[in-house]
Order: structure tokens, then sequence, then C-alpha cells
């Protein structure tokens, strides 16, 4: 990610304004080790983030590649010097920190790391992170630490500022959650008004039917058209508060960003590998939106629930004119004609609905062990 040292206020400016342009804890994270990496031009950077039972819940690094990292192996613990920096919350500026006797060694796969400079990042008393770097791009004084006195004060800036970032992302990422909780609440509420006194007309009426079939058999006729009826207008009713319902994210984040929030919870919470690619899509009025996004959740809960599918893959981009919207799985797959013969329709009906209601249309491709692509297409973007 970086591209050669930067100095001066104009470089301080700009790693403090992409900080702050981030709201997803993750994109902060990345930022501020990117910023303090390219800032101080050190070959490698890392920010940990303690959990509560000795190890990192996140660990972001700069410099090593994807598969550098994954042949690292695990998150590591809290030892040794960063265990130091946790607890005691001061700076550490070493000149190699493979001899400093808190150092306890590496996995095999782990870069050589030679002089040092890390600081724990404080939201008042308490320690949230801390950042470091190593092997700094200079001449190094014999025996001497390439890192300055003047770096230490450089990065002691951006961890106060790291510390307001993480702190705001972590209180925007709360305000989502309990819009989200508020938002399910409303919609219990909504469905409950609309819907349950329906259903307990239903219950009744098909209780009196049930009464009158053998002595009435006119009447109970009667009372199974009023239970059509009432069923009919339960269904309308409950459809007409799911459409009501606009996820509380497409507002706030756009239609890229939320797509891609809920496929990362989809990836942590499922055995199977979910993965999201979307680029290029400019901002969509906001029914189509809305309309990919519930045909993505449709799509990837048939995907996840049924087909036993080792890999989910969504990608949203453009596609000539328009925007197409891509879920495919490696699942076991299914006969198109044969469902639609037997009655059932696994959402596809809803799914073509909202398709065709923003101007768009929808593709199913699938055979028995060929596994599933469903593909929406809509105008603009």
């Amino acid at each position: 990610m970086s591209q050669g040292p930067r100095s001066g206020l104009a470089a301080v400016s700009s790693a403090l304004l992409a900080m702050s342009r981030h709201l997803e804890v993750r994109d902060v994270l990345k930022t501020i080790v990117a910023s303090a990496r390219e800032l101080l031009d050190a070959e490698y950077a890392a920010l940990g983030v303690p959990d509560d039972h000795g190890g990192f819940a996140q660990f972001v690094v700069d410099g090593v590649s994807d598969a550098q990292w994954k042949a690292i192996g695990p998150l590591p613990r809290q030892h040794g010097i960063l265990a130091s920096m946790l607890h005691e919350a001061r700076p550490e500026r070493l000149a190699d920190v493979r001899k400093d006797p808190r150092f306890e060694g590496w996995p095999s796969a782990h870069p050589e790391l030679a002089d040092f400079l890390g600081l724990p990042i404080r939201d008042g008393d308490e320690v949230i992170g801390i950042l470091f770097l190593a092997n700094k791009r200079c001449p190094k004084p014999e025996g001497g630490c390439g890192f300055t006195e003047e770096d230490e004060e450089l990065l002691a800036i951006l961890a106060q500022h790291a510390a307001i970032a993480l702190t705001n992302a972590r209180l925007y990422e709360r305000s989502r959650e309990l819009t989200i909780a508020e938002e399910r609440s409303r919609l219990a509420h909504e469905l409950h008004d609309a819907v349950s006194q329906k259903l307990f007309s239903l219950r009744l009426t098909a209780q009196a039917a049930a009464t009158l079939v053998d002595r009435d058999p006119g009447r109970a006729k009667g009372e199974l058209q009023q239970v059509a009826a009432l069923a009919a207008e339960a269904a309308d009713e409950l459809r007409a508060a799911v459409i009501e319902l606009r996820p509380a994210a497409l507002d706030e984040d756009g239609l890229v960003a939320t797509l891609r929030t809920q496929i990362q919870v989809l990836d942590r919470a499922h055995a199977a590998r979910v993965t999201f690619t979307g680029r290029g899509v400019r901002a969509l009025p906001s029914a189509q939106e809305e309309a990919i996004l519930r045909v993505a959740q449709e799509a990837l809960h048939n995907a996840l629930r049924h087909s036993g599918a080792a890999h989910v893959d969504v990608t949203l981009g453009k596609c000539g004119p328009g925007v197409a919207l891509r879920v495919t799985d490696d699942g076991s797959g299914f006969d198109p004609q044969a469902i639609r013969r037997a009655g059932r329709h696994l959402g596809l009906v809803s799914m073509r609905d909202r398709a065709s209601g923003v101007g768009g249309r929808l593709t199913v491709e699938s055979a028995p062990g060929k596994g599933t692509t469903i593909e929406m297409e809509v105008p603009g973007g």
C-alpha cells in the first residue's frame, strides 16, 4: 500500500482525514495501519485490538502479503512485548526487538523484524489497541534504532486520533445494531397489528366450518369461502408490511456496503464460504436498491439452507447500461421445471416479482448436482 515516505503537515493531515472517512471498524483499523506505515516509512505495521481472553479480537497488518499472513497461522496471543504495551501502556522503541529479554519468538513464516516502535492506543484509561511498526527504511546507526524520537512523537499523534476514529466507528456500529433492533421491533408490532386479528378470525371461521360440515354442508361451504377470503387478506397485509420495511442500512450505507456487511456476517455464521465482490456501481433509485438486496437475501437463504454449498459467491457490478446481481453456489442444484411442477418455488416467484417490479429481469440456471446461479439485471447504475 505504501508508495514511499511522506512528511510534513500535509502528510499528517492526509492520514487523519483518511481515518475519519471510514465508519466500519475494520476499515478504520486498516487505514490507521497503512497511514502509520507510510508516514514513518516502515517495512511493516500492525494494529491489535485485545479481547478479554488473552488474545486479540482483531489484528490488522500492512506490508505482509495474503499468502504470508495465511502461512503465519493463528493470531498472536498477548505475550512478550505486545503484552507489555497492553498492560503497562507505554511506548516501546527498540533497536532490535529480537534482543529484548521479553521477546518470545514468532512462527517460522513470520517476517524478520529488527528495529521496532510501538504505542498503545488509549481511550481515557483504557487501552483499546496497540500500534507498532518495524524495520524503518533508513540507514541504522551502529547498534541504534532507525526510529527516532520524532517518529515516536508523530506516531503518538496518530495513535491519539486513531483512538477517536476507532471509538467513533464502534459507536457507529453499535448505533446501527440498535437501529436494526428497533426496526425488528417495529416490524413485529406491524405484523401483529396487521395480521394477528385476521388469523384469529380465520381460525374461528375454520372451526365453525368444521362443525357445520356434516349437518349443514351449504353453510359450511360459505364458511370455507370466508376462510379463503380471510387468508388472502392476511397474506396481502403481511406482504404490504414487509414491502414497507426498507432496511435502514440502505439509507445509511448504500447498497454495496450493506451487501458486503451482511455477507460478512453470513460468512462467519455458516460453514460455507460466502464471498462478495462489488465494484463500479453508482447509487440507484431506492426501489431498485431494495429489490436487489431482497433478491440477494432470498438467494443466499436458499443457497445456505438448502443447497449444501461449500462456496457461495455474490457479485454486483455494471452490466451494459444497467447493473447485475449474481449469486452463484456450488451446491446440489435443482431442476427448475420439477420444482415448478411440484408447486414449490424456493422464493423464485417473489424474486421474479421484485425484479420485474423495478423494470428488471431475473434468470435462474440450475441442474441437479451442478449448483445454482441466480442473476438479476436492472436498468441504471
